[in-house]
């Protein structure tokens, strides 16, 4: 049996390759289009597996193989317990993540279905601020800020999607050489106002990530 071996993001990217590949069965486009897609699919999706096993990139492989849009989809669910989940994290490492805010408003662990997470976050609205929790570097990071809704739709730094947005600012910890003890930089990008959706479209870390180090550091 395979080890889980296809994280959250990755998991979304063979998604949305697969999808290119059923919307072309689906149109019955020209057979030389769907093999270009098919062959282009397969081969971003194996190369996002270096390290994998045979037996898992025969599992991946075999998406790109069907002749149905359905069967695809049938394949995807197929790929389900193959999925790794969020690293395990208690209320407690949550809270010295944010060591200052004493009444920190934790978001309900129980109910969070963490092979579907990228990230974790949640909006304290009382006090219109946003927590994110990233594993980084096999360690937990903090990242909090103010939370403000846009209400317009634009594209996610975080997941490249056009949808319902907030601006999110947080103040760096990277401090210039010889500055005074009072200098602080606010660092802000635009996030889906939705981290659950935003989780659920997520195909790259990168911008997430160089968003929490111009903040942490």
């Amino acid at each position: 049996m395979c080890e889980p071996f296809i994280s959250n993001h990755l998991f979304n990217y063979i998604k949305k390759q697969a999808g290119a590949l059923e919307q072309a069965l689906r149109t019955n486009a020209d057979p030389k289009v769907v093999e270009s897609v098919r062959y282009s699919a397969a081969t971003r999706i194996t190369e996002l597996f270096p390290d994998a096993a045979a037996q898992q990139l025969q599992k991946l492989e075999a998406i790109f193989k069907l002749q149905s849009a359905d069967d695809i989809a049938k394949q995807l669910k197929a790929l389900e317990p193959d999925r790794t989940v969020f690293p395990p994290i208690t209320a407690k490492q949550i809270q010295k993540l944010f060591p200052k805010n004493k009444k920190l408003k934790l978001p309900d662990l129980e109910t969070i279905d963490f092979r579907h997470v990228t990230y974790l976050s949640w909006v304290d609205i009382a006090t219109n601020k946003l927590y994110i929790v990233y594993p980084a570097g096999g360690e937990f990071v903090g990242v909090e800020g103010k939370f403000t809704p846009t209400n317009k739709k634009s594209f996610c730094f975080v997941c490249n999607r056009y949808e319902e947005l907030a601006l999110f600012t947080a103040v760096t910890k990277k401090r210039p050489a010889h500055t005074s003890p009072d200098y602080y930089k606010a660092v802000g990008n635009y996030l889906c106002m939705n981290g659950q959706e935003c989780n659920k479209n997520i195909t790259d870390t990168a911008p997430l990530e160089r968003f929490i180090d111009s903040v942490i550091g």
